[in-house]
């Protein structure tokens, strides 16, 4: 077994810990049930071989790795409510097995529980770790907040998307990379480099998420195919359309035309997108973010060997977005 594998197997064995803790107790119900629907564990894994590029020393890093995967899980619950989301994961999404109220109450829980981990931190390297942690979470939130603006507008740019999803998906790839390297270690300068690899890794991956919300295979993303389309969400792929498209085509995008089935809709909007090339747009622009992560992650001061497991996690993302 190699080291990513051991690494998911560590934090596997946490996250159980941590929901049989929970118990059955009402409020942290959902909370087991959407850890345990599995994922990626990408920000925990990032975390940990963080730490590991610069020391031996891992265990100080396991409870702010778990840390970062609740609050993740957080947002996505809180998320799946604004989104009106029916799937996580390939099953119901908290707010629809329970109900709204009850997924807003226990992704709160959620984010006290992130804090109750990250204060394990140990003590010479709390304020730096807390620091990260409180300026990236409000980061999330600002992403978030102009995901939801975006939905009101139809003049959002390529630039101003690229902000929202760094802030709203990548600046958490980044925090669980610097915390890493914090607790391992790093020099300011080596914690930048892993920051901003972890950035550009990050805009990269949900380029390709967006992507393949419309033309991957539901059944491997466990996502409703065509998702974005249905819920009229900018993402790179409509927002180069939109930049070209005619006035029906304008309307077909943002939702003026609501006498199609959902099918239809999905159908003739990616039509659109073919037209303008938007999906070779998306796919040449996360290939450029992906270039810039490897060579961000080439200018740590670090041994080549201790890049290895970074690497294996970079060519696993890389499999499941071609």
């Amino acid at each position: 077994m190699g080291k990513l594998e051991n690494f998911q197997t560590l934090i596997e064995q946490k996250l159980e810990g941590f929901c049989r803790k929970n118990g059955d107790e009402r409020i942290l119900q959902p909370v087991n049930y959407i850890l345990q629907l599995g994922g990626k564990r990408v920000r925990p894994l990032l975390t940990l071989l963080a730490t590991d590029a610069f020391t031996d020393e891992l265990e100080p890093a396991v409870y702010p790795a778990i840390a970062l995967e609740i609050f993740h899980n957080f947002t996505l619950m809180h998320d799946d409510i604004m989104d009106n989301a029916p799937i996580r994961r390939g099953k119901p999404t908290v707010h629809e097995r329970w109900n709204r109220d009850v997924a807003i109450l226990s992704g709160d829980a959620m984010l006290i529980q992130a804090y109750q981990l990250i204060i394990k931190t140990r003590s010479e390297c709390l304020p730096s770790v807390m620091q990260t942690f409180n300026t990236t979470a409000l980061e999330v939130c600002q992403g978030q907040q102009l995901d939801m603006d975006f939905q009101e507008r139809t003049d959002v740019t390529a630039d101003e998307y690229i902000e929202m999803i760094r802030l709203k998906t990548s600046v958490l790839l980044g925090g669980a990379m610097k915390i890493g390297a914090i607790i391992g270690g790093a020099t300011e300068e080596d914690q930048k480099h892993l920051y901003d690899f972890a950035i550009a890794l990050g805009l990269s991956f949900q380029l390709w998420d967006d992507y393949l919300d419309t033309y991957g295979d539901g059944l491997k993303t466990g996502k409703q195919v065509g998702g974005d389309i249905l819920a009229n969400k900018k993402t790179l792929l409509s927002i180069k359309a939109l930049e070209h498209a005619s006035e029906e085509e304008r309307n077909l995008i943002i939702g003026v035309v609501s006498n199609l089935s959902n099918d239809e809709k999905i159908a003739r909007v990616k039509d659109v997108y073919a037209k303008y090339r938007a999906a070779e747009f998306i796919k040449t622009t996360a290939g450029a973010y992906h270039q810039t992560a490897l060579e961000k992650l080439n200018a740590l001061s670090i041994e080549e060997h201790k890049k290895e497991g970074i690497l294996q996690l970079v060519d696993k993302l890389k499999e499941r977005t071609h």
